[in-house]
């Protein structure tokens, strides 16, 4: 039985192994096929043919890299290169068990092929078709092996900004390459603010005649901002035609794409002639690092390219450089694919089978097995290579896209600086910036001088008027007031006004012709609306807008403005009665409380000056009714500073210096104030200003049309209800005379621009307090219009030379009213304006006070200590006599108490000198008496 089992174990074994014998191989193979799709009979397929070749020779002659296993690479003429057409040339080289396919030359026939490829899981390797759209999720098959169009459309994004021009034109193939590179090329400006004025396409395969017909057209648009986004092939005759048409000539700019630096570098030497034609173009090169690697690959190229190139010599470009990496690319990952244990298996594909009666020869496609195991380990790869660092991102891009930007110039082209994706503008190589922080600054961005078409170092402007004879449709507000600013000359389609002679000036200050027509917006009826004029440059129907149009934010959230031109904003206008003068007139400098406020401190100053001079000073002793008298006196006579009383005592002359500082700054003040009452004529009104407004109910007058409507609901919170439409100035005059009781206003708001006009005949109206609104008028254009910039410098210009002031005199300027010279209530002094000196006075005189009290005190307990013996000591006053005590010592002169107690330190002096002589005197006698009975003791003994 185990003889049974074992003999079906070696059949059932014997049967797998000769069915996967079809499937899988069993050791590593010694060659593997991989395809290259190209057109070699041009300079392009010939560079590429030389650096594929080269790199296999390297790589099959070095056994580091796929040990024994050769590298066969298969060179499939993709003679058409151009869609369907290389279908079938694709298939060629995928019937032949090819692992990989290097190519194809063009996007248009990657977006075809990619899908075959998707099909038998084949990878795509490419370093020449760069449309962006190839990088997506459609196309898992699809590997990029040099950076797409996507980064140098960010570049030219970044140059375009650089320079400040804010329009270009696309010229391009219209073709799956051109137009997804052009769209990336318009998100990117977006993101600058920029934008692609004109598109100006091409068909993929264009006529002399069909190139001169689109590039007539670009010249007759407004930017001269040029994008070139053409193939090599067609890039030289392209710039032939357009020097031809006269447009390499000064105020253009070129920006080539990457071809132009592939023509240029593959066609060194360049023949004799080449770069007449593109004098001052930029163009923008794929950035290799310096290396050693590079460097030995370079000196091999011309030893390489010998006997391949018959007639012209073939330099050294990115192109090469990339075609070479990229066979180096993939054998590194067909190294590592074969270390993990991997092998190369092919089998049919089922969907093909299925087609009956296929004369096609489909079913000898096969599928790669591993096709998606090999495509991971060639984004795994992680190289340096003559190109540098050949690493891929999470997002299956190589990393440090970066371009040097070339200026052609002479008979060669120079660098002008560097563009990378980590530090963006500059002009240091991209790796010496890769360690240093990221400065992605405006000021950070530098580029050295170029030499722009026509030979010159000037930055060309970046725009000219379209030269179509189309005139600039220019609107203007055919309003029904104040034709000062604007108005229409009758029976004729021009205008007149400050406005508009302002921008005539500013127009005559440009250094080039501006075509344009003024277009009447309005019904002659009312005032039309200035925001939506504004609106309607939004939607084409104007090209810009001439007026006496207000600066606000919601326009200018619509379309650029200039610079301000005059100043103008919100003003309260009301009527107002002239105020006669009286016979209390005298009090109105001050408010009662000021004058109640002066008068206390003049009694306080007064009481203070008194008690610190009253003990020193004999001009403020005497009876109390003479001293009452006496400190009003002083006190009030300070005012006119012609107090006759000294003051003596440190204290007192400290509280009286302040006090008649703040007396000078008082009597200034009412002077002045009391002056111009009595001499200016003085107006008055219930209306104090805008607030006063806001707290009302009554009618309030604006202008039709004028944004002040909005402003005042929206920003001042004035209900729509209190607010009055008025059209002329006569109908606000007689609105405000009517008052808000008889059917009129109250007030009248609009723009002090406005307001000057309306009040230099109207003497009994006047402005109420100050501009609430700080609003300019200025010429509205479309976003980002080149024209708005230059009428702005223009208008600048005018103002520092003093036109724009001329102006304004010769149209604005009215006789004034007689009220000119009149004032609007002048505001009466409040304590508010005083309380800080008030309050130095105050704090002097309270510290005086308490120093006087501390020394005060000290004297008296001297003085009590003298005059109180000790035997008197238990006896001593209650504190009511202590008090009275002390209120008498401090009525006392201190002359009289520096008397009493000097005389009393004598008297005491002589006291103690006599109780000295009595004690000497008593101690004598006892010691008399002591000696004596001795004596007679001792004698009695004896």
């Amino acid at each position: 039985m185990l003889k049974v089992w074992f003999l079906v174990f070696i059949v059932l074994s014997n049967g797998f192994s000769s069915t996967g014998q079809d499937m899988h191989n069993s050791t590593v193979p010694d060659v593997v096929n991989i395809g290259a799709l190209f057109n070699y009979n041009t300079t392009f397929g010939r560079t590429v043919k030389i650096a594929i070749r080269a790199a296999l020779e390297e790589l099959n002659a070095n056994p580091s890299i796929l040990g024994k296993t050769h590298l066969n690479v298969i060179l499939q003429e993709d003679s058409k290169y151009r869609g369907f057409l290389s279908i079938s040339e694709v298939l060629q080289v995928a019937t032949k068990h090819t692992v990989a396919i290097i190519g194809p030359q063009s996007a248009v026939t990657a977006h075809v092929i990619s899908h075959i490829a998707n099909e038998l899981q084949v990878p795509l390797l490419s370093f020449s078709a760069l449309d962006p759209t190839l990088s997506s999720l459609q196309f898992p098959f699809f590997i990029r092996t040099s950076h797409s169009d996507l980064y140098v459309m960010t570049a030219i994004a970044d140059f375009v900004d650089y320079y400040g021009w804010k329009d270009v034109i696309a010229f391009y193939v219209d073709d799956d390459s051109g137009r997804n590179g052009i769209e990336a090329l318009g998100d990117k400006l977006a993101e600058k603010r920029c934008r692609i004025s004109y598109k100006a396409p091409m068909s993929p395969e264009p006529t002399d005649e069909e190139i001169t017909n689109v590039l007539v057209q670009v010249a007759l648009a407004e930017s001269r901002v040029i994008v070139v986004h053409v193939n090599i092939f067609l890039g030289r005759k392209v710039f032939d035609i357009a020097k031809s048409l006269g447009m390499m000539g000064s105020g253009y700019v070129w920006l080539a794409t990457t071809f132009l630096s592939g023509i240029l570098e593959m066609n060194t030497p360049f023949p004799a002639g080449f770069t007449n034609n593109i004098q001052g173009v930029i163009t923008f090169r794929v950035y290799t690092p310096d290396s050693e690697l590079k460097r030995r690959f370079a000196s091999k190229w011309k030893n390489l390219t010998q006997g391949e190139t018959a007639n012209d010599p073939l330099g050294l470009s990115a192109l090469g450089l990339y075609a070479y990496d990229t066979v180096y690319a993939l054998a590194h990952a067909l190294d590592a694919f074969f270390k993990q244990g991997n092998r190369i298996t092919f089998s049919k594909d089922p969907k093909l089978s299925l087609l009956h009666g296929d004369n096609l020869g489909l079913d000898t496609l096969n599928i790669f097995n591993e096709g998606n195991l090999l495509r991971r380990s060639i984004y795994e790869v992680n190289m340096t290579g003559v190109t540098g660092t050949f690493r891929y991102t999470s997002d299956r891009d190589l990393v440090n896209p970066s371009y040097e930007i070339m200026n052609v110039v002479g008979t060669g082209f120079r660098s002008i600086g560097y563009w990378s994706n980590y530090s963006g503008l500059s002009v240091d190589p991209p790796e010496a910036l890769s360690s240093k922080p990221a400065n992605n600054s405006r000021a950070g961005k530098m580029l050295r001088p170029v030499i722009w078409p026509g030979d010159t170092t000037k930055k060309p402007r970046g725009w000219v008027f379209p030269n179509n004879g189309r005139l600039l449709k220019i609107g203007v507000p055919k309003s029904i007031s104040y034709h000062e600013f604007v108005s229409q000359v009758p029976g004729t389609d021009t205008f007149e006004g400050f406005c508009i002679e302002v921008f005539l000036a500013a127009v005559n200050l440009l250094p080039y012709a501006v075509p344009y027509k003024f277009i009447p917006f309005g019904d002659d009826h009312s005032n039309p609306s200035a925001t939506e004029l504004v609106r309607l440059i939004t939607t084409g129907e104007f090209d810009g807008a001439v007026g006496d149009i207000t600066i606000t934010t919601e326009r200018t959230k619509m379309v650029d403005f200039t610079q301000p031109y005059i100043e103008s904003g919100l003003v309260v206008v009301a009527p107002v009665k002239k105020t006669d003068s009286n016979a209390w007139a005298f009090l109105a400098p001050f408010t009662p409380m000021m004058w109640a406020v002066t008068a206390i401190f003049f009694l306080f100053v007064g009481a203070v000056v008194w008690i610190l001079e009253h003990r020193v000073n004999d001009d403020f002793r005497g009876p109390p009714k003479q001293q009452i008298v006496t400190t009003l006196w002083f006190s009030f006579s300070t005012m006119f500073f012609s107090q006759k009383e000294n003051t003596v005592s440190t204290l007192g002359r400290f509280v009286l210096i302040i006090w008649l500082f703040v007396v000078l700054i008082v009597n200034s003040s009412y002077t002045a104030s009391l002056t111009s009452i009595l001499t200016v004529q003085q107006l008055s009104s219930p209306i104090k200003g805008i607030e006063s407004l806001v707290n009302g109910k009554d009618p309030i007058g604006y202008t039709q049309g004028s944004f002040a409507k909005n402003y005042l609901i929206e920003e001042i919170g004035i209900n729509e209800s209190r607010l009055v439409a008025l059209n002329t100035p006569e109908e606000a005059a007689n609105a405000l005379k009517k008052g808000p009781h008889d059917g009129g206003i109250c007030a009248y708001i609009d723009e002090r621009a406005y307001m000057e006009l309306f009040l230099s005949t109207r003497c009994d109206f006047t402005v109420i307090g100050q501009e609430f609104t700080r609003d300019g008028w200025g010429f509205a254009f479309p976003r980002d219009s080149p024209l708005a910039i230059d009428l702005s410098t223009a208008i600048l210009e005018m103002a520092e030379s003093g036109d724009l002031q001329r102006i304004h005199d010769k149209w604005l300027l009215r006789s004034a009213c007689l009220s000119q010279g009149t004032k609007l209530e002048v505001e009466r002094l409040n304590l508010k304006s005083f309380w800080g000196l008030y309050l130095i006075c105050g704090f002097a005189c309270f510290l005086a006070l308490f120093i006087y009290l501390i020394q005060i005190v000290r004297q008296y307990i001297k003085h009590s200590s003298e005059e109180v013996h000790p035997a008197d000591q238990s006896t001593s006053s209650s504190g009511s006599s202590r008090l009275r005590s002390f209120l008498s010592f401090v009525d006392e002169k201190e002359e009289k108490v520096k008397h009493r107690s000097k005389r009393r330190q004598t008297e005491m002096t002589s006291c103690r000198s006599s109780i000295v002589g009595s004690s000497i005197s008593f101690s004598s006698n006892k010691d008399y008496a002591h000696s004596s009975p001795h004596k007679s003791d001792g004698g009695g003994e004896a």
